[in-house]
């Protein structure tokens, strides 16, 4: 009776909610007991039970009640890893971060199977998935559901730190769960360049054969090939072998495949012809997941206004983010105090103090010149070359920003007369920022220079 209704209940939510929510958290869930009182629900781990708690009870409650179930409350609790039985709700804040993984991760040794590169603890299970990446995130999915068929390259690009090393893994990681003896490869470009430089200097052999008897190569940072030719050569040779007998390329980038400059055409086309993703900077409500996500991996519960606190001030990447966090945690833990709201926001202040007190308007010009290689003299100047336009807008977009100045002021700074062009050029950036991958990224590289 129990499975009936529960499949019932999932049949109607999943309708309602994005597939990628739906693989996420309802998919391994299960309805434990029913009754008047109470329904209760098992959950994979103390981050799901918490997700459940703030995201989805009232929408369950809701399906329940047409399905003829109206309780007085719903419960959720964590099931064991690997098995069915129910956990004292009392014992949820000492869950260890082996609950946080799939049991794939923790089963005996892998046999005939070729891996390089992988970390087991990449999986599908701890990927936070938001509106930044839920397309990534379904796309992944059905490339480890089959590898070689569906998406064949996948391309992910972004700045640092959103999660494309964490998503290619994941299939990698799911690919071998899934098919035990795949031959899976994961590598930088950086690694492919240097055993190539090798492989000609010093004639070892085993080059080709390294990289073309895989089933799944992945390969994170494609941009590091940019420029050198010999190397694309190779690549487009490795990548043509592998594509025509079906094997599943992955592949990331911080730029898509149109913006590398200096990459062969050919490799272009190639990079384009599959699915070619952008992960974006996470939104707020991403960003609250993931630091309760890395929080209970440590098996601590934080506050929601202390989430929340992290969330609103650290906005650059997740790996910021964690690795605020993990100051956090470490000084609370080293001081014998609760890592609460007081204590990380006298994190967050010591964090910013690091950063210049007294950035001027002269700073963000000369760093946003200095990064698209032109002269202050010609970002200030009345020149309307594309290539001296963008940088002059992004600059007056940084000024607003960063420093907060007024429009005319703004104007002012870059030698305009009228601050129209101010008002123009911010909003321009502030649209581009949300809809052009390359834009975004200029602007995330500039901001890191400005206060690295």
């Amino acid at each position: 009776m129990h499975s009936a209704l529960w499949q019932s209940v999932l049949g109607e939510i999943e309708l309602s909610v994005s597939t990628a929510n739906f693989q996420t958290w309802f998919k391994d869930t299960e309805l434990l007991d029913s009754s008047e009182d109470e329904v209760v629900i098992a959950v994979k781990n103390i981050f799901a039970k918490k997700q459940f708690e703030a995201r989805f009870n009232t929408q369950i409650a809701e399906v329940l009640q047409k399905n003829g179930i109206q309780p007085k409350k719903i419960t959720y609790e964590i099931k064991t890893v690997g098995k069915k039985t129910r956990v004292n709700r009392e014992t949820t804040r000492q869950i260890t971060s082996e609950d946080i993984l799939p049991q794939s991760t923790t089963s005996s040794p892998r046999k005939n199977t070729q891996i390089g590169g992988l970390n087991p603890r990449y999986t599908f299970d701890n990927f936070i998935v938001g509106s930044s990446n839920d397309l990534a995130y379904t796309a992944s999915q059905a490339v480890a559901a089959n590898p070689g068929e569906k998406y064949n390259p996948i391309y992910f690009y972004g700045g640092v730190g959103l999660g494309k090393t964490h998503l290619m893994q994941a299939i990698g990681n799911e690919i071998i769960r899934r098919q035990p003896d795949a031959r899976v490869l994961y590598i930088s470009s950086e690694t492919f360049v240097n055993e190539f430089l090798d492989h000609i200097r010093f004639k070892k052999k085993g080059f080709s054969d390294k990289y073309r008897n895989v089933d799944v190569l992945i390969v994170d940072d494609m941009q590091f090939i940019a420029g050198k030719e010999k190397t694309q050569e190779e690549f487009f040779h490795t990548f043509n072998h592998l594509h025509q007998n079906n094997k599943q390329i992955i592949i990331s980038s911080d730029k898509p495949p149109r913006s590398i400059p200096t990459l062969t055409e050919r490799l272009r086309s190639r990079f384009e012809m599959g699915m070619a993703i952008d992960i974006q900077m996470p939104d707020f409500e991403t960003r609250c997941a993931i630091i309760t996500a890395k929080a209970a991996m440590s098996n601590v519960e934080l506050a929601r206004d202390t989430v929340e606190y992290l969330a609103t001030n650290i906005k650059t990447n997740i790996r910021e983010l964690e690795g605020v966090l993990n100051q956090l945690l470490a000084y609370a833990e080293m001081r014998g105090i609760e890592p609460d709201l007081t204590t990380a926001e006298g994190l967050i202040g010591n964090v910013r103090a690091t950063r210049p007190q007294h950035l001027t308007a002269r700073q963000v010009i000369d760093k946003t010149a200095r990064h698209f290689q032109i002269k202050v003299d010609e970002i200030c100047s009345a020149k309307r070359d594309k290539h001296i336009v963008v940088p002059r807008q992004i600059a007056m977009y940084l000024l607003r920003s960063e420093l907060h100045l007024s429009f005319p002021k703004i104007a002012s700074e870059l030698g305009r007369k009228d601050h129209t062009t101010a008002i123009h050029s911010v909003d321009k950036i502030e649209k581009a920022i949300k809809l052009d991958s390359v834009v975004r990224e200029q602007v995330a590289i500039i901001k890191e220079n400005l206060y690295g």
